[in-house]
């Protein structure tokens, strides 16, 4: 019996790992408890200055709250199953833990459009003197891009856009801009049209899902035509040690083997 759950589960591992390399994201519901994502909730509610039974007090489309710490979000980004998703993904002792959960985009119904709504992917460093966050072709310094749902988010309440396999197309976009790589607002464009193709999932589920996506993964915001508030983080994976697409061992995670797959047509230089 142990040993077909063993076997069971490791099917079940396989299929996860597949689909990220074909789609650019998995979706983990439940993988922090209802009680920790309920009380990482109720403090971005006092964060807002909101009454959350008050839709008067919501005057903004976005609240943009900063590095939340508290132990409930230290334990939301620190649980079992998502670090087994970690190690599955990115590799064991490939990727650094975190301790809070970065800036949270808070979406309100709200008259007024939201300004950051174009597709792109997230940038991850800075050059030295530099004010504009660059990526490269190895995705340096980001490992994924994590997605937590606090409230409950349906179709109608701005859940985040993501074009299904377009992860793909973006390598061959960032290879010409060398190990130094570029500005997310240089290679926009480029990133639109090469993944315009690519049919779009939504970031919808329950408090305390949380959406694994590839650092490559083209997404986009939008419009918040729903009655609820949307609560989500969406921090990145920071690397314990930098993507490699050359590994003489072919001990390849499946971040890197989507970036190489990516690349089949388009050798680095």
């Amino acid at each position: 019996m142990a040993e077909r759950a063993t076997e069971q589960q490791a099917a079940e591992h396989d299929g996860l790992a597949e689909q990220f390399v074909r789609d650019g994201f998995v979706k983990l519901a439940g993988a922090v408890d209802g009680g920790t994502a309920r009380e990482c909730a109720r403090l971005l509610w006092e964060r807002t200055g909101c009454d959350p039974q008050d839709p008067v007090t919501w005057t903004q489309p976005v609240h943009w709250v900063g590095d939340m710490a508290q132990p409930p979000f230290e334990r939301a980004v620190n649980s079992p199953a998502l670090h087994a998703a970690f190690d599955l993904l990115v590799g064991p002792g490939r990727w650094a833990p975190r301790r809070s959960l970065g800036s949270f985009p808070l979406r309100f119904p709200h008259e007024e459009e939201p300004d950051d709504a174009g597709w792109h992917i997230e940038a991850s460093y800075l050059l030295p003197g530099g004010t504009q966050h660059f990526t490269n072709v190895r995705s340096r310094d980001r490992v994924l891009l994590m997605l937590f749902l606090f409230t409950e988010v349906g179709e109608q309440d701005a859940p985040t856009r993501i074009r299904v396999g377009s992860h793909l197309d973006v390598p061959p976009v960032l290879v010409p801009y060398g190990e130094r790589g570029a500005s997310i607002f240089t290679f926009a464009r480029e990133v639109d049209e090469a993944s315009a193709h690519r049919p779009v999932a939504l970031a919808t589920g329950s408090p305390g899902d949380v959406f694994l996506c590839h650092p490559f993964l083209v997404h986009a915001a939008q419009p918040h035509h729903g009655t609820r508030p949307r609560f989500m983080a969406q921090p990145p994976l920071h690397p314990a040690e930098q993507i490699a697409l050359e590994r003489p061992d072919g001990a390849y995670s499946p971040v890197e083997q989507a970036i190489r797959l990516g690349l089949a047509d388009t050798p680095l230089t």
